[in-house]
């Protein structure tokens, strides 16, 4: 990977584990037994990883010599 992938992929990671976060602030889980929101360690982390992910979906592959 290169600097610019990743930059982007950083990026990424940051607004998704903020978005995580967010979600379990304003949304939760009101009864407590969800996986993912219930705590707001687990919200952010998986937040940061869709994040991750989603945003390294835009790096630009490198071009293949033939």
């Amino acid at each position: 990977m290169n600097s610019k992938a990743v930059i982007v992929t950083v990026i990424g990671v940051l607004i998704g584990a903020i978005g995580g976060y967010a979600y379990y602030h304003f949304i939760g889980c009101a009864s407590g037994s969800c996986a993912i929101t219930s705590k707001p360690l687990n919200a952010t982390l998986y937040g940061g990883l869709m994040g991750g992910l989603l945003f390294n979906i835009f790096v630009p592959k490198p071009k293949q010599e033939k």
